[in-house]
């Protein structure tokens, strides 16, 4: 994809697999919402997780973002890097000026609202990519 296209696919696309590390060394792949605001992609994930206390032991995590049935309309985006962990955790919505605008994206994007619904369950975490690979199999066809 070009970054044009994969910033629209990223901005528009609602869920991704994030795979970690477990303690044992043993590999995890869960779901999880996400938004991207043009550099990061931003995860809103369940502190009690896997996912989560995975991540807090080791931050290294490899993102898919993908879509499509058949095979020629496959496409995604793999994005690996180290995550960071932002705000409050778990969030209740204590003042955080630098997650102002990604909780404003999130909320439009995934509950058709203005404000962030906190629920003292989930927490942020940023993964600004170190590695990016994309694949547009739709463009397969023109070659």
């Amino acid at each position: 994809m070009t970054p044009d296209e994969l910033d629209e696919f990223l901005t528009t696309q609602r869920t991704c697999r994030v795979a970690t590390v477990s303690a044992d060394g043993a590999p995890h792949v869960s779901t999880l919402w996400f938004v991207w605001d043009g550099k990061s992609l931003w995860l809103y994930s369940i502190t009690r997780s896997k996912r989560w206390s995975d991540l807090r032991r080791d931050p290294r995590v490899a993102v898919v973002v993908d879509t499509g049935e058949e095979y020629d309309d496959l496409r995604g985006v793999e994005l690996s890097g180290t995550v960071e962990f932002i705000g409050e955790a778990p969030r209740t919505g204590e003042p955080y000026p630098e997650l102002d605008s990604v909780e404003r994206l999130f909320a439009r994007k995934n509950f058709a609202l203005d404000e962030m619904p906190h629920d003292g369950r989930h927490a942020w975490m940023r993964l600004t990519p170190v590695a990016t690979a994309s694949w547009d199999f739709r463009k397969l066809a023109s070659l």
